[in-house]
């Protein structure tokens, strides 16, 4: 079986994960693994500060915690998403508002912002979907404009960048995945990215439990979302490869659409001219001209051809415990819920060679009718 996405880890991160156990590295913010990873991180990330937690799920969480989001509150959120965007929502008694895709990059539509601001709305979600940027300049002028608060979603799309400045730095804060399918991994993590120095302060304090001084004596509610030392390790040695990761994710990206770009019934991905696609995943749509049904397809890949894939995400608007919520707001999501049924990605391993892929572009091929 090909599976759809395998992590690039070699004996650098072996070595440099057993260093930091023998240095003893394990729990707390002990050692020098963690502070040099935050470091690069957000060098990386174009921020002065990185705090890193335990996943980008728990970033989310986090960053919404530091705004001070009330029960009741708003938060916009893109429709399609994995559902830890709108859990950081959620779990705080905000009201996640699903946005609808657009066709182009599945990305939110930003043309609906403006229609779907209320007075209770606080707060934008931007995903950057399977590693191509928002067109954050844009977002940044309505946003403004609605003194909307943005929070950068970017679980899938480490390096990627919008008109050459890195995702993660034009909202007040950048929300990363480091979970084992992402283009950097520390197996479970994640980090926010910030250039507020009094905001980074209170990621530091609300991280590890809002300690103060005595130390046994919390003003607030925090929370236990530290990274461990060694996975910080791990993560500096991908920093380390990283450059190589993204070249193969782009690499495994064009040769799949040389393969495929004469197949009818496929939407391929795109990189619009102003953005940096990493191609955290090699997402397509399977349109009804191609013969057969996304669900067949995705069937026949596995049963005849030993070839994995996942479909996109369930949209915001479809998920139960949202729509039971209550204040929830209903918000039609046409694009996303078309999306849903249509979208699959492909195995998008770095390690993936040309033959590999072309094989699963042949397979894609031979069952078109």
């Amino acid at each position: 079986m090909i599976p759809v996405c395998e992590p690039w880890i070699g004996e650098e991160e072996i070595d440099s994960v057993v260093g930091a156990l023998r240095r003893g590295e394990i729990s707390g913010s002990f050692g020098s693994a963690l502070p040099d990873f935050e470091r690069r991180f957000a060098e990386l990330s174009e921020c002065k500060h990185a705090i890193a937690v335990t996943s980008g799920t728990t970033a989310l969480h986090l960053a919404i915690a530091a705004l001070g989001i009330q029960r009741g509150d708003e938060i916009l959120v893109s429709a399609s998403t994995n559902i830890a965007t709108a859990l950081a929502a959620y779990h705080h008694g905000a009201v996640a508002v699903p946005v609808d895709s657009e066709d182009e990059t599945w990305n939110l539509d930003l043309e609906l912002i403006d229609g779907m601001v209320t007075p209770r709305t606080r707060a934008i979600i931007p995903v950057h979907l399977f590693g191509h940027p928002v067109d954050m300049d844009r977002l940044l002028t309505i946003a403004d404009a609605n003194n909307l608060v943005i929070v950068e979603d970017c679980a899938e799309a480490h390096g990627a960048t919008c008109r050459g400045r890195s995702v993660g730095s034009f909202g007040l804060m950048g929300c990363y995945s480091f979970y084992a399918n992402k283009l950097i991994t520390t197996g479970e993590g994640g980090a926010i990215v910030t250039n507020d120095d009094k905001m980074a302060d209170r990621l530091r304090s609300l991280r590890n439990l809002a300690f103060t001084t005595p130390r046994f004596r919390h003003e607030e509610a925090g929370y236990n979302y530290r990274m461990t030392g060694y996975q910080a390790a791990m993560g500096l040695a991908q920093l380390d490869r990283f450059e190589r990761i993204l070249k193969e994710k782009r690499r495994v990206a064009r040769t799949y659409s040389a393969a495929l770009a004469d197949v009818p019934g496929l939407r391929l991905p795109v990189e619009l001219p102003w953005a940096k696609n990493v191609y955290w995943m090699y997402a397509l749509e399977v349109l009804p001209w191609f013969g057969i049904t996304r669900d067949e397809l995705q069937r026949k890949l596995r049963e005849s051809a030993g070839i994995d894939t996942r479909t996109f995400f369930c949209p915001m608007s479809q998920q139960p415990f949202l729509q039971r919520q209550k204040g929830a707001r209903s918000a039609p999501t046409p694009v996303a819920d078309r999306i849903w049924k249509t979208g699959l990605y492909l195995p998008s391993s770095c390690q993936l060679d040309d033959e590999q892929i072309q094989y699963i572009a042949d397979q894609i091929r031979s069952f078109l009718r």
